[in-house]
């Protein structure tokens, strides 16, 4: 659904600019609220897999064929304001490099692709997940009902666009009821597509799937001995607290949790999960799709071009202002051999996005950081020491102020006690 040149005046260009700006500003900021030592690094990973599963145009109906938008898919693994990010960089690398998506067009597709679809697929993923299980199967089936409904969303979206700035002179209930109508049919390969990639992250990982966070089953800590006991983490953290300080050398403790790997004897991982399986895998995975599956796409028109196409949508369509780029229509100058040319091509797409979407992911990330640390350097130059950590097996922590109090101790239970002054 690339809008190219021409389509939209420059007026309503003009303003989808200001409107697509304002929102990946608005993303921006929100994104460092998302991006935490999970997603930052796999954010840019997920844009790479978004471009190269756009190279897979798949067929939908006689001469017509469709792509993933990737709005649902990004949101519900990374969160939606980090999503709208994602989908962005990818049409930002689409428009630059592989003359896709017209660049004074920028605007309309980032709104149109990455606002509105991240926004109402999220919306409607949220909602469903608060009246399904809370289990991990609902977050699949949540995310294949909201990518379904996100494609038809963005093309009532161009279609209102249109109707406000369109450059030919057509019934808009003709370009409404073409663009949706097709438009359902690719939603359903989203649907499926959004919905096996994400059931495959949440079936290995579902830490790091943030649509999934808080819909984890209980930690269980398993203390060993003649009269094993089971101690639910989770919903009784003080209970389990406690039950860690028992644990001795002739009574190990071991944890079993859906998703979460052993526990030590205070209940945290046993060991620093690696994201570094996952982001090979996903970058592996992406160029395998971009660089060697993408030759065997549908070459048929997607569901705009054909609209456009049938309905003469594409009487004043321009050309491309990137057009004498090295990588134009996904190819590399030079290389006769169309699989060959194709491939590269895919394959320095997905280098590119990953590159630059991981700078941008790094940088609001190293934000949040610095922002963090400015808390609390503010907090401890207001002369109150801030918090003066936390106590003992879950104790809170004295106030910096009245460290030598004593206060903050904890018992056996958790519990803090007064300190005692001397």
């Amino acid at each position: 659904m690339h809008v190219p040149d021409g389509f939209i005046d420059v007026p309503v260009s003009a303003a989808t600019g200001v409107v697509a700006a304002g929102a990946v500003a608005v993303a921006l900021r929100g994104a460092r609220r998302e991006l935490d030592e999970r997603t930052a690094p796999l954010a840019g990973l997920v844009a790479a897999f978004v471009f190269a599963a756009q190279m897979l145009n798949f067929p939908v109906a006689a001469g017509t064929s469709g792509h993933l938008l990737g709005g649902a898919l990004a949101a519900v693994l990374v969160g939606p304001y980090t999503g709208v990010l994602c989908v962005s960089v990818v049409l930002l690398m689409q428009g630059i490099l592989f003359a896709d998506g017209g660049l004074t067009a920028l605007g309309v597709n980032i709104t149109d692709m990455a606002v509105v679809t991240t926004v109402v697929s999220y919306a409607l993923f949220r909602g469903l997940v608060r009246v399904l299980p809370r289990t991990r199967r609902s977050v699949t089936v949540s995310s294949f009902v909201a990518a379904l409904v996100s494609v038809p969303a963005s093309a009532l979206a161009f279609t209102l666009i249109y109707a406000v700035g369109g450059t030919t002179d057509l019934p808009i209930g003709k370009v409404l009821t073409a663009m949706v109508g097709v438009h359902v049919l690719i939603g359903v390969g989203e649907a499926a597509i959004t919905a096996l990639t994400v059931g495959a992250v949440i079936a290995v990982r579902p830490d790091l799937v943030y649509g999934a966070r808080g819909l984890t089953a209980p930690l269980k800590l398993r203390v060993g001995g003649p009269r094993g006991e089971l101690v639910d983490v989770a919903s009784a953290p003080t209970a389990a607290s406690s039950a860690a300080a028992t644990v001795t050398a002739d009574s190990p403790a071991t944890a079993t949790a859906t998703g979460a790997g052993p526990l030590t004897a205070s209940g945290g991982p046993a060991g620093a999960r690696s994201n570094r399986t996952v982001w090979v895998t996903g970058l592996v995975t992406a160029l395998v799709l971009a660089g060697f599956v993408s030759f065997y796409a549908s070459a048929s028109p997607d569901g705009l071009e054909k609209v456009a196409a049938d309905q003469g949508i594409d009487k004043k369509a321009e050309p491309h202002h990137a057009a004498d780029s090295p990588l134009a229509d996904y190819g590399v100058r030079d290389v006769a051999d169309a699989r060959l040319s194709g491939g590269l091509a895919g394959a320095i797409g997905v280098g590119a996005t990953v590159v630059v979407g991981s700078g941008v992911f790094w940088a609001v990330r190293r934000r949040r950081t610095y922002a963090a640390g400015a808390v609390g350097r503010a907090a401890s130059a207001t002369g109150t020491g801030g918090s003066g950590g936390s106590g003992g097996f879950g104790g809170s922590g004295g106030s910096g102020d009245s460290a030598d109090s004593g206060a903050g101790r904890a018992d056996a239970t958790g519990r803090a006690v007064p300190g005692e002054r001397g």
